[in-house]
């Protein structure tokens, strides 16, 4: 195959040479070695830390929506206990060694005044608990609901660390929002609340 080059005034050897050089198909194993390596070793390590992320990620909400869904079957009051039961299950479940934070609401819909009330929150974590204002403009974040209607809010906190930090995937939290209906009873009950 010829190359052919614009017509400017090169001369005649650099022509040649540049030629040459563009036509030659052998090679050296080990400079291609030293310029490839670092690539293929740079992007083997990208993927493993991405799809570790999402691993995680995913780990992160299935245990969201578990504990969620486990709440939601209650007939009986919750307590201290149950609470603290379903934070282990969150760290079993999500097998990470970094600080995990969680927050259970019971969140109640008044058509009247198109407003949320918190029927309670607990946490466990350094996280704290929500109260009936912190709901004021979360209509985008809850779904539709009919008057008097009892939402489970479960929500994690996890901080996540990359295996390897040269990919550009800094640490980060990855934070779950899961909310369900109670499926066995109008409503999920905290010690003593009335029936």
């Amino acid at each position: 195959m010829r190359l052919t080059f614009p017509q400017i005034s090169l001369p005649r050897l650099l022509r040649a040479r540049i030629a040459a050089f563009a036509g030659e198909t052998r090679g050296s194993v080990t400079v291609e070695a030293v310029i490839m390596l670092p690539i293929l070793v740079w992007a083997y390590t990208a993927l493993y830390t991405f799809f570790d992320a999402y691993r995680q990620t995913s780990i992160n909400h299935k245990a969201a929506y578990t504990i969620s869904d486990m709440i939601s079957r209650e007939t009986t009051e919750i307590n201290d206990q149950f609470i603290d039961g379903a934070y282990q299950m969150l760290n079993f479940l999500t097998r990470s060694t970094d600080a995990r934070d969680m927050r259970v609401t019971i969140v109640r819909y008044h058509e009247d005044t198109t407003s949320y009330d918190v029927e309670w929150s607990e946490t466990r974590g350094s996280v704290s608990a929500l109260a009936s204002g912190d709901l004021i403009g979360w209509e985008d974040r809850l779904p539709v609901m009919v008057d008097q209607e009892v939402l489970i809010l479960v929500q994690t906190w996890t901080d996540y660390s990359a295996p390897f930090g040269i990919v550009g995937l800094n640490n980060q939290t990855i934070e779950t929002f899961v909310f369900t209906r109670p499926r066995f009873a109008m409503q999920v009950c905290w010690e003593t609340c009335e029936a």
